[in-house]
């Protein structure tokens, strides 16, 4: 029989909590023959859903631009909930940061290159991230003192 202070890490669910795509100017743009630009901006929420449940999402937005022209424009959160218990405070951020959206994130991928397909363009893959360099990164980013300005009397 497992103890009521065993750690607990499970999913409970993994979904899409949001996905819209926009083609302002199709069908214009759908003629031009010129590559498009891609941006791709990934971000990472966490919050807790209930007592030792928590929602993870990665958010991804794809822009694709022919000049100044929006080609188009996909964004899509893929979430999941988790089950965390008995797990020390000091380890939680980096279990929601780093752990979560390893399982969500594939999910997230295989949905935006299945919207930008079903939209009628070339599939957009997403690059594998590693991210626990990215919550490395972020955690020392947050560590690094403000500047202090330089006085200097006359």
């Amino acid at each position: 029989m497992a103890d009521n202070n065993d750690p607990v890490f499970q999913i409970q669910r993994v979904y899409m909590k949001e996905a819209s795509l926009e083609q302002p100017n199709s069908p214009a743009i759908l003629l031009e023959q010129e590559q498009p630009t891609v941006d791709i901006q990934l971000g990472v929420e966490a919050q807790q859903a209930a007592d030792g449940m928590y929602e993870v999402a990665v958010a991804a937005t794809v822009t694709t631009k022919i000049k100044d022209r929006t080609v188009f424009l996909v964004e899509v959160k893929q979430a999941g909930i988790f089950e965390i218990r008995n797990i020390p405070q000091d380890q939680m951020q980096a279990i929601m940061g780093i752990a979560c959206p390893q399982i969500v994130y594939p999910y997230l991928r295989a949905n935006v290159s299945d919207i930008v397909t079903r939209a009628g363009f070339p599939p957009v893959h997403l690059a594998e991230i590693n991210f626990q360099a990215m919550y490395e990164q972020q955690q020392a980013q947050q560590q690094q003192p403000a500047a202090s300005p330089i006085i200097t009397k006359a």
